[in-house]
């Protein structure tokens, strides 16, 4: 069988720490693969607000994402907390890719890679638009924005 592997980035200059929840847990007793996206999600959004913006209003325009892939390293259990590290890469003319890398602070152990890519979106023209200029300043700022 052939495994998904992502390629991380050298450096990512943010990192938040997220609680894993009950919610979170599946019949196995570990964190589930839909909380896993949940999870990078709420990491995404406190990265955005760092630099001054939401999903839905990044220079104007919103975030839609158009795809996800997770490679899972380790188990996670209720109660870990979860350092989540978020890097911006491959900034093209209408989207990126957020990486992010999660450890299990408790074990030190790496629990997944996760990538999503996302373009940018018009929500009133209902159309896919540029990434805003003032984004990839921004990002570039922070030392990311790709290879």
């Amino acid at each position: 069988m052939a495994r998904v592997t992502i390629e991380m980035p050298a450096l990512f200059p943010f990192s938040t720490e997220l609680q894993v929840q009950v919610g979170h847990i599946n019949y196995g007793g570990h964190l589930g693969n839909d909380a896993m996206l949940s999870l990078v999600h709420e990491a995404r959004v406190r990265f955005l607000r760092r630099l001054g913006y939401s999903e839905r209003d990044v220079e104007g325009v919103g975030l839609l994402m158009v795809d996800a892939q997770v490679v899972y390293r380790s188990e996670v259990f209720h109660g870990d907390t979860l350092v989540i590290e978020v890097a911006v890469g491959e900034v093209g003319r209408s989207g990126c890719d957020f990486f992010y890398r999660v450890t299990s602070r408790e074990s030190g152990r790496e629990a997944a890679r996760a990538k999503t890519g996302v373009v940018f979106f018009d929500y009133e023209r209902r159309r896919i638009a540029r990434v805003p200029t003032g984004f990839v300043h921004r990002v570039g700022e922070q030392g990311m924005g790709g290879e």
